[in-house]
C-alpha cells in the first residue's frame, strides 16, 4: 500500500513511528541538538542551521528540507520504507546523506 491509499489515521501512526524512531537514532549523533514536536523532527547545528522532517498530512507525505533543498516521501507498507518519487531516494539514507554533508563525515543511523 502507498501513502495515498492510507486512512488519516494510519498514516498519522506510521508518520509519527517513523519519526520517533528518527529521533533516537539521531540521539546518538554529535554535534546536532533535535526537538520533535507535534510531527515536527528539527535538527539544529551549531552554527544555527536547522534541518528540518515532519509529517505532512494533507499529502500523506514525510518531507525533509535541508540544504536548500525538499523532499517528498511516500509510505510504502510492503517493505516499510518512505521513499521519494521524484529520485527513488530512502529517507534514511537521504537524512545520512545531508548530515555526513553538513558534518563532513560518514553518519550511520542505525533503525
Amino acid at each position: 500500500m502507498a501513502t495515498e491509499g492510507l486512512s488519516e489515521r494510519e498514516f498519522e501512526r506510521v508518520a509519527d513511528e517513523e519519526l520517533r524512531k528518527l529521533e533516537r537514532a539521531l540521539g546518538d549523533v554529535d554535534q546536532i541538538e533535535m526537538d520533535l514536536s507535534m510531527g515536527v523532527l528539527t535538527i539544529e547545528f551549531s552554527d544555527g542551521i536547522k534541518y528540518v522532517i515532519n509529517s505532512h498530512r494533507a499529502a500523506r507525505q514525510i518531507w525533509m528540507a535541508a540544504e536548500r533543498n525538499a523532499w517528498h516521501f511516500d509510505y510504502h507498507d510492503d517493505d516499510g520504507k518512505w521513499t521519494s518519487a521524484k529520485d527513488r531516494a530512502e529517507l534514511w539514507s537521504t537524512v545520512e546523506g545531508v548530515l555526513s554533508r553538513k558534518l563532513g563525515s560518514a553518519i550511520a543511523l542505525t533503525r
